[in-house]
């Protein structure tokens, strides 16, 4: 069977053998005759599943009893719009952290519900020191997204907003290692990084804020609604939920665990920033090492024309999506946990090749 690596910012790679499992139980699922894809999302078979799904996710995770576990549509772009008119609904004064795209957006969006202060907002190499920041002390919340995935850029630490709520993007940086969720009143992640495939967004909600909903929210993003009915006011993303309940295990079971998984992932990201840092300039990355993305690695070559080469030859190579986004160009090296050890071995490895062989 022919895979490459993928490394692609999302929706991204997935392990094989969850590929192979849910290949498996595609036409029988749980000795019901029918495929996954058929179930009804109010059968016992399903809802037993979900209900598992946040036993697993709550035990992972270390989520307090306080906090409501949500599966929902709209992705992550969706919930730019959702969070507004969820939690500023008393209070329209909002703070908004920039740390690159994916922020810059959710403030654009938040912006048609409530009144947006830009707290800060980060360069193309770091995040200005916190006491350059402008928080509103009777702000309704404050967001940020702890990684940017077309920027490369990550906070060095959780922003320290006092009494006022913390949400956070965690989309691309979920399960990649430990989180204290109590220093948050809200945390989302679109799923096709490190939870499954696209469709459903995992939301974990502090229970005193879901009282804060603005008159015009719809009732199918309503997070109090929502979380009344166990996500099911109305029809989930079926397949989605499924996925991320095999994702779960595989980290669990195959992986052990979130602080095991950050181990790898903490080696796999460093073999690359030395494979860029030690090439003499002939690949670059110019976020400084504080701030620099610890999933998602933009760099780039001498030339256009080279990257074109490069892009290429790494195809050849079985290195695959290695393209950085369209708003940035370059290229751009995604690293959720699913991509092995072995792949950025090997990416290292041509990387290598490559900068020998046109070196100038």
């Amino acid at each position: 069977m022919f895979r490459v690596f993928n490394f692609a910012a999302g929706p991204a790679m997935l392990p094989e053998s969850v590929l192979v499992r849910a290949q498996q139980e595609l036409l029988n699922w749980q000795d019901t005759g029918t495929s996954i894809m058929e179930i009804g999302h109010r059968t016992s078979n399903f809802q037993d599943m979900l209900k598992r799904l946040e036993v697993k996710l709550r035990k992972l995770i270390v989520i307090p009893d306080n906090y409501k576990v949500l599966f929902l549509a709209g992705g992550g772009q969706g919930h730019f719009s959702f969070i507004p008119m969820n939690l500023a609904g008393k209070n329209r004064d909002v703070d908004y952290l920039l740390s690159g795209t994916w922020s810059e957006r959710a403030a654009k969006y938040a912006k048609r519900y409530a009144n947006v202060n830009i707290v800060t907002t980060a360069t193309a190499s770091n995040i200005p020191d916190k006491s350059t920041w402008k928080l509103n002390p009777n702000a309704a919340y404050a967001y940020y997204c702890p990684n940017e995935t077309i920027n490369g850029i990550q906070f060095s630490e959780i922003p320290e907003t006092a009494k006022v709520p913390l949400v956070a993007d965690f989309t691309s940086s979920i399960l990649s290692e430990p989180l204290d969720v109590t220093k948050f009143g809200l945390i989302f992640a679109s799923a096709q990084k490190n939870l499954g495939v696209s469709g459903i967004t995992l939301l974990i909600i502090r229970d005193d804020l879901l009282d804060q909903a603005q008159d015009i929210t719809p009732e199918i993003f309503n997070y109090k609604l929502q979380a009344e009915q166990g996500s099911l006011l109305n029809t989930i993303p079926t397949v989605p939920t499924y996925m991320m309940d095999l994702m779960v295990d595989w980290l669990v079971e195959e992986q052990g665990g979130l602080a095991k998984i950050a181990e790898v992932n903490r080696r796999k990201v460093a073999k690359l920033y030395a494979a860029i840092d030690n090439s003499n300039g002939f690949y670059s990355n110019t976020v400084e090492a504080k701030f620099r993305s610890q999933i998602n690695v933009p760099f780039n070559l001498p030339n256009d024309d080279l990257l074109k080469h490069f892009l290429v030859e790494a195809g050849q190579f079985g290195l695959a999506y290695l393209n950085g986004h369209k708003l940035v160009g370059g290229a751009r090296a995604s690293l959720y946990n699913a991509m092995p050890e072995a792949g950025v071995d090997k990416l290292v490895e041509f990387m290598q090749y490559f900068a020998k062989k046109y070196a100038f």
